[in-house]
């Protein structure tokens, strides 16, 4: 008789500079796997090539209020995923590049990081969270539908992700 599975203890944290090259290695490993390499995909956002950097250039213009944030998650220090916020539209913001690594997935990480970013994007001022998303992405769809996201028939803002067919909306209150 085989011993049941044991769940992952996972930490989740902001990101920081040493996760740049974790954080787009765990990017360009996930996204292929969904059939997301080509063009019109977050995988080819030249944020990726430096996250924390991308995360943290609203603090380095003076005057500017902080308005995005992204977390990882790791699995005895090493970043195993990670998603964030990111303004997309007044009083709008999108939740970016939420990825997970195998080991990680069905452990609970992906519902506790959804609130992690939703949390944040209501701390930022956000009234409502958009996504993209893609058709056989579907334990993601499962994650957003439970968290309260509708899905919508078009999409929002120029994200440049034109590979994506699925969009969906959450209105925070």
């Amino acid at each position: 008789m085989s011993e049941p599975a044991q769940a992952c203890a996972y930490q989740i944290r902001p990101i920081e500079a040493r996760d740049n090259d974790a954080v787009r290695d765990l990017i360009q490993r996930v996204m292929p796997e969904f059939g997301a390499s080509g063009p019109g995909f977050a995988i080819h956002d030249p944020e990726v090539q430096a996250m924390f950097d991308a995360y943290q250039a609203a603090d380095a213009q003076p005057g500017r209020a902080h308005d995005r944030a992204y977390f990882v998650v790791t699995i005895d220090g090493i970043v195993s995923g990670g998603g964030g916020v990111a303004p997309l539209q007044t009083g709008i913001c999108e939740l970016r590049k939420m990825y997970f690594l195998p080991e990680l997935r069905g452990q609970g990480a992906g519902a506790a990081l959804m609130q992690r970013c939703l949390s944040a994007a209501r701390a930022l001022g956000y009234q409502q969270v958009y996504l993209e998303t893609l058709t056989g992405m579907d334990a993601a769809v499962k994650l957003y539908l439970r968290s309260g996201f509708r899905e919508i028939p078009e999409p929002m803002g120029q994200t440049g992700h034109f590979g994506c067919d699925r969009f969906f909306l959450l209105q925070l209150s």
